[in-house]
This record gives structure tokens, C-alpha cells and sequence, in this order.
């Protein structure tokens, strides 16, 4: 399951590289209106919160202390989201925008403390659940934090897309 999780990140990946490309030369144009992107990026949302749930829950992978901090922005992010798209809200962005900021920073910090432990003590964070041990590490490089961070960064870009459509 992780494998296809990992396999999702990276298309979360390719997806942002398509829409930064195209989305730059027509503001959007081709990929629709305001809903229509805070909508996907609620698809997106709702998508990594049930994988974070599914990882600790029926894989019963510990969340460390940066999990949490992340599924703070995730799941509260996927709730606005949904409820936007549900009211046709073209203003959601102004609430997505900063969690999906917020959330991509605290990925990229903690896939860097996966990298280096000393940056932060990164070993002593828990005795049970440590913030450097890789749970996953697919393809020589994608992880948990990394798979997170590919969807905050994903739906922001979607988010600001939305916001110069509306």
C-alpha cells in the first residue's frame, strides 16, 4: 500500500509540474474555473486524509510528533475543501491557501529531519515514535512527510490557480 501511496505522490508531482506550466500561459483557463480547482484540490485532501488514517489505523504506523502537526493542516484542510466545493465557495481559497502553506512547510521540515536527526533531536522526539525513522521509503526517496507534502503543495497550487480565477 505504500508503494501506491508513493506512486500518487509522485503524480501529485507531475500534476503540479502540468499545472504551474500550463496554468502559467492562461491563468487557468484549461484546467476550469475557481470551483472546479478547489474542488480537485478537496478530492486531494479528502485522498491524504484517509491514507493518514489508513496508515495509522490498519497499518498501525505510530504518527510521530510532525505527523500530527501535519494532519493538523491536512484534515481540517480537506473539511474546508469539501465544504467549499459542496457551496460553490470561489473565495475557499482564502482559508485552503495558508493550511496548505502551513502544511507543505512542516512536510518539508520534517522530511529534512529525516535526512539529518541532529537538526532537531530528531531521534529524542519520542521513544516510540521517533521523527527520523522512515516508515516508507519508496524509490530511494519518497516517504511519508514527502507523500503529505506533494499534496499540500498540489492543492496550493491549485488554491492560488483558483484565486487569480475568481
Amino acid at each position: 500500500m505504500l508503494q501506491l501511496f508513493a506512486v500518487c505522490a509522485l503524480g501529485c508531482n507531475a500534476a503540479t509540474v502540468l499545472v504551474l506550466w500550463r496554468g502559467g500561459r492562461r491563468a487557468g483557463s484549461r484546467f476550469g474555473g475557481a470551483s472546479t480547482l478547489a474542488g480537485i484540490a478537496a478530492v486531494l485532501a479528502v485522498g491524504a486524509t484517509l491514507g493518514s488514517l489508513y496508515l495509522s489505523e490498519i497499518a498501525h504506523l505510530e504518527p510521530c510528533r510532525w505527523c500530527w502537526f501535519q494532519r493538523i493542516a491536512m484534515y481540517p484542510l480537506a473539511l474546508v475543501l469539501v465544504i467549499g466545493a459542496f457551496v460553490r465557495d470561489r473565495g475557499v481559497w482564502r482559508y485552503g491557501l495558508p493550511m496548505c502553506v502551513a502544511g507543505a512547510a512542516m512536510s518539508t521540515w520534517h522530511y529534512l529531519l529525516q535526512h539529518f536527526p541532529d537538526l532537531e533531536g530528531a531521534t529524542a522526539c519520542s521513544i516510540t515514535s521517533p521523527c527520523a525513522v522512515r516508515y516508507a521509503w519508496e524509490f530511494g526517496f519518497v516517504s511519508i512527510p514527502y507523500m503529505a507534502g506533494s499534496v499540500f503543495v498540489l492543492a496550493g497550487v491549485l488554491l492560488n490557480l483558483a484565486r487569480r480565477r475568481s
